[in-house]
Protein backbone atom coordinates (compact mmCIF):
# COMPACT_ATOMS: atom_id res chain seq x y z
CA UNK A 1 0.00 0.00 0.00
CA UNK A 2 2.85 2.39 0.84
CA UNK A 3 4.26 2.03 -2.68
CA UNK A 4 0.99 3.29 -4.15
CA UNK A 5 1.22 6.38 -1.92
CA UNK A 6 4.58 7.18 -3.52
CA UNK A 7 2.93 7.03 -6.95
CA UNK A 8 0.08 9.25 -5.79
CA UNK A 9 2.49 11.72 -4.21
CA UNK A 10 4.61 11.90 -7.37
CA UNK A 11 1.54 12.61 -9.48
CA UNK A 12 0.32 15.29 -7.09
CA UNK A 13 3.73 16.99 -7.07
CA UNK A 14 3.66 16.90 -10.87
CA UNK A 15 0.55 19.08 -10.89
CA UNK A 16 1.99 21.65 -8.47
CA UNK A 17 4.09 24.49 -9.95
CA UNK A 18 7.65 23.39 -10.70
CA UNK A 19 10.54 24.19 -13.04
CA UNK A 20 10.18 22.57 -16.47
CA UNK A 21 10.96 18.84 -16.33
CA UNK A 22 11.85 18.87 -12.62
CA UNK A 23 8.99 16.56 -11.67
CA UNK A 24 9.16 13.34 -9.68
CA UNK A 25 8.01 11.24 -12.67
CA UNK A 26 11.39 9.79 -13.65
CA UNK A 27 12.14 8.98 -10.02
CA UNK A 28 8.65 7.48 -9.69
CA UNK A 29 9.31 5.01 -12.50
CA UNK A 30 12.81 4.18 -11.24
CA UNK A 31 11.50 3.70 -7.70
CA UNK A 32 8.55 1.58 -8.86
CA UNK A 33 10.82 -0.63 -10.95
CA UNK A 34 13.06 -1.15 -7.94
CA UNK A 35 10.40 -1.72 -5.27
CA UNK A 36 7.24 -3.31 -6.69
CA UNK A 37 7.25 -7.10 -6.34
CA UNK A 38 5.69 -7.64 -9.75
CA UNK A 39 7.71 -6.34 -12.69
CA UNK A 40 4.45 -5.99 -14.63
CA UNK A 41 2.89 -3.82 -11.91
CA UNK A 42 6.12 -1.85 -11.48
CA UNK A 43 5.51 -0.50 -14.98
CA UNK A 44 1.73 -0.66 -15.25
CA UNK A 45 0.82 1.21 -12.04
CA UNK A 46 2.99 4.29 -12.69
CA UNK A 47 2.06 4.24 -16.40
CA UNK A 48 -1.66 4.37 -15.63
CA UNK A 49 -1.00 7.15 -13.11
CA UNK A 50 1.03 9.00 -15.75
CA UNK A 51 -1.68 8.64 -18.40
CA UNK A 52 -4.37 9.88 -16.01
CA UNK A 53 -2.22 12.78 -14.89
CA UNK A 54 -1.35 13.63 -18.52
CA UNK A 55 -5.05 14.03 -19.15
CA UNK A 56 -5.53 16.06 -15.93
CA UNK A 57 -2.58 18.35 -16.72
CA UNK A 58 -3.90 18.89 -20.24
CA UNK A 59 -7.37 19.75 -18.97
CA UNK A 60 -6.60 21.63 -15.76
CA UNK A 61 -3.46 23.53 -16.65
CA UNK A 62 -3.66 23.90 -20.41
CA UNK A 63 -7.48 23.87 -20.65
CA UNK A 64 -7.38 21.21 -23.36
CA UNK A 65 -5.19 23.32 -25.63
CA UNK A 66 -1.94 21.43 -25.15
CA UNK A 67 -1.64 17.80 -26.17
CA UNK A 68 1.59 16.22 -25.06
CA UNK A 69 0.31 12.67 -25.02
CA UNK A 70 3.42 11.18 -26.51
CA UNK A 71 4.31 7.53 -26.98
CA UNK A 72 7.95 8.65 -26.85
CA UNK A 73 7.42 10.08 -23.37
CA UNK A 74 5.66 6.95 -22.21
CA UNK A 75 8.31 4.68 -23.73
CA UNK A 76 11.06 6.74 -22.09
CA UNK A 77 9.46 6.43 -18.68
CA UNK A 78 8.84 2.69 -19.13
CA UNK A 79 12.52 2.19 -19.93
CA UNK A 80 13.42 4.14 -16.78
CA UNK A 81 11.17 1.73 -14.86
CA UNK A 82 13.06 -1.17 -16.38
CA UNK A 83 16.32 0.41 -15.24
CA UNK A 84 14.80 0.29 -11.76
CA UNK A 85 14.73 -3.50 -12.06
CA UNK A 86 18.53 -3.48 -11.82
CA UNK A 87 18.26 -1.91 -8.35
CA UNK A 88 16.07 -4.67 -6.89
CA UNK A 89 17.51 -5.91 -3.64
CA UNK A 90 20.68 -3.85 -3.88
CA UNK A 91 19.90 -0.32 -2.85
CA UNK A 92 22.93 1.84 -2.32
CA UNK A 93 23.35 5.54 -2.97
CA UNK A 94 25.85 5.07 -5.78
CA UNK A 95 23.69 2.66 -7.78
CA UNK A 96 20.56 4.76 -7.23
CA UNK A 97 22.34 7.93 -8.36
CA UNK A 98 23.86 6.09 -11.34
CA UNK A 99 20.52 4.68 -12.47
CA UNK A 100 18.89 8.07 -11.93
CA UNK A 101 21.45 9.71 -14.23
CA UNK A 102 21.11 6.86 -16.74
CA UNK A 103 17.32 7.18 -16.65
CA UNK A 104 17.40 10.95 -17.14
CA UNK A 105 19.80 10.55 -20.05
CA UNK A 106 17.81 7.77 -21.69
CA UNK A 107 14.59 9.72 -21.30
CA UNK A 108 16.23 12.82 -22.81
CA UNK A 109 17.50 10.88 -25.82
CA UNK A 110 14.16 9.18 -26.49
CA UNK A 111 11.87 12.17 -25.97
CA UNK A 112 14.00 14.63 -27.92
CA UNK A 113 14.14 12.13 -30.76
CA UNK A 114 10.34 12.08 -30.53
CA UNK A 115 10.22 15.87 -30.77
CA UNK A 116 12.46 15.76 -33.83
CA UNK A 117 10.34 13.04 -35.48
CA UNK A 118 6.92 14.36 -34.47
CA UNK A 119 7.21 18.10 -34.88
CA UNK A 120 8.36 20.20 -37.80
CA UNK A 121 10.52 22.49 -35.66
CA UNK A 122 13.79 20.99 -36.90
CA UNK A 123 14.96 19.86 -40.33
CA UNK A 124 14.91 16.11 -41.00
CA UNK A 125 18.66 15.80 -41.03
CA UNK A 126 21.45 14.94 -38.62
CA UNK A 127 21.98 18.68 -38.17
CA UNK A 128 18.30 19.09 -37.30
CA UNK A 129 18.50 16.24 -34.81
CA UNK A 130 21.61 17.77 -33.24
CA UNK A 131 19.81 21.14 -33.00
CA UNK A 132 16.88 19.44 -31.32
CA UNK A 133 19.13 17.81 -28.72
CA UNK A 134 21.02 21.05 -28.17
CA UNK A 135 17.79 22.99 -27.64
CA UNK A 136 16.68 20.37 -25.11
CA UNK A 137 19.74 20.67 -22.86
CA UNK A 138 18.12 23.11 -20.38
CA UNK A 139 15.23 20.67 -19.98
CA UNK A 140 17.70 17.81 -19.55
CA UNK A 141 19.52 19.71 -16.81
CA UNK A 142 16.25 20.26 -14.93
CA UNK A 143 15.19 16.64 -15.40
CA UNK A 144 18.57 15.39 -14.23
CA UNK A 145 18.51 17.53 -11.09
CA UNK A 146 14.86 16.74 -10.44
CA UNK A 147 15.40 13.00 -10.90
CA UNK A 148 18.39 12.98 -8.56
CA UNK A 149 16.57 14.97 -5.87
CA UNK A 150 13.30 13.05 -6.14
CA UNK A 151 15.12 9.70 -6.24
CA UNK A 152 16.96 10.66 -3.05
CA UNK A 153 13.65 11.61 -1.43
CA UNK A 154 11.79 8.47 -2.55
CA UNK A 155 14.50 5.90 -1.96
CA UNK A 156 15.73 7.62 1.21
CA UNK A 157 12.32 7.85 2.81
CA UNK A 158 11.47 4.30 1.75
CA UNK A 159 14.69 3.03 3.30
CA UNK A 160 13.95 4.98 6.46
CA UNK A 161 10.39 3.61 6.63
CA UNK A 162 11.35 0.00 5.98
CA UNK A 163 14.66 -0.25 7.86
CA UNK A 164 13.98 1.66 11.06
CA UNK A 165 13.90 -0.38 14.21
CA UNK A 166 11.35 0.18 16.95
CA UNK A 167 12.88 2.03 19.88
CA UNK A 168 12.35 0.41 23.26
CA UNK A 169 10.73 2.67 25.81
CA UNK A 170 13.09 3.92 28.49
CA UNK A 171 11.72 2.63 31.83
CA UNK A 172 14.13 4.48 34.11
Amino acid sequence: MVLYLYILGAILFRILPHPWNATPLGAMFLFSGATFRSKRNSLLVPLVALLLSDYAVDQLIYHGAYHWFSPFTWAGFLLVGMLGWTLRGKFNWLSIAGMSVAGSSLFFLITNFGVWVGWSMYPRSTTGLAECYLAGLPFYRNALLGDLIWSAIMFGSYYWLTQRKPVAADTH
